[in-house]
């Protein structure tokens, strides 16, 4: 099984870190935060089910600016042969 190394930067973790913090933040954006977060500094990758809740995310109106650049960024750390 194919290993993607990517690892999420230090302004994503950053906003994760905010995006976790803020209560007004949505349950999916608080998820993809979580996940990007847990990828920081590891060589874990996006498992199957989020990286079909990530791809939905940026296919759809109803989600903001930084509920999309997490989607993005977990999305991008997903199984290469996925």
């Amino acid at each position: 099984m194919s290993k993607n190394t990517k690892k999420t930067s230090p302004n994503i973790a950053t906003l994760a870190s905010e995006t976790l913090r803020d209560a007004s933040s949505s349950k999916m954006a608080k998820s993809l935060a979580a996940s990007a977060l847990a990828q920081a500094n590891t060589q874990k990758q996006t498992g199957s089910e989020l990286e079909e809740q990530a791809s939905r995310v940026l296919q759809s109106n109803k989600y903001n600016k930084t509920t999309k650049k997490l989607a993005a960024t977990v999305l991008s750390q997903s199984n290469k042969d996925r």
